[in-house]
């Protein structure tokens, strides 16, 4: 009867252990273009057209044991004061154009969305096109009120 329990338990550990061990490696960016994710990771300008193209938030990219994470912000001044776009999550793929964010990205600007903050969560899509030096948010249609926002992340030194 001991034993029995001993081995029960043991199986329900070896179990769980694969369990763990199979959670925690999902939990790590999948990349497909090596260039690329050293590219993306670090420092990088960051903007919301509605708040300035001539002046720039920060967003950084960092990795932990795998798995990209992204968090940024930029702010507005003069007649855009109060306005912000705030970035943060992780990045779930890494490919030569395009990256895929799991996240929340946070806009608020005072003539769009009735002067209220617009949230978007969830699994979005950052991507590079024709020659630009930056990534652009391709879900643009903002859900919070009829305009277009463009989120860009730039290519460092760009």
């Amino acid at each position: 009867m001991m034993l029995r329990k001993l081995s029960v338990g043991l199986t329900l550990a070896l179990v769980f252990s694969a369990a763990v061990s199979e959670a925690a490696a999902q939990e790590r960016t999948v990349i497909r273009d090596r260039k690329a994710a050293a590219m993306l990771l670090g420092k990088h300008k960051m903007s919301l057209q509605w708040i300035s193209w001539d002046y720039f938030g920060t967003a950084a990219v960092t990795n932990s044991r795998g798995l990209y994470r992204i968090k940024g912000e930029q702010k507005g001044r003069g007649a855009e004061k109060g306005a912000y776009v705030l970035i943060d999550g992780v990045i779930r793929s890494i490919t030569a154009k395009e990256f895929v964010f799991d996240g929340r990205i946070e806009t608020f600007v005072n003539h769009i969305n009735n002067g209220n903050p617009c949230v978007r969560e969830g699994e979005m899509t950052f991507a590079i096109t024709g020659k630009r030096k930056y990534w652009r948010l391709q879900q643009m249609q903002n859900p919070c009120d009829e305009v277009t926002d463009y989120v860009d992340i730039y290519f460092r030194g760009a």
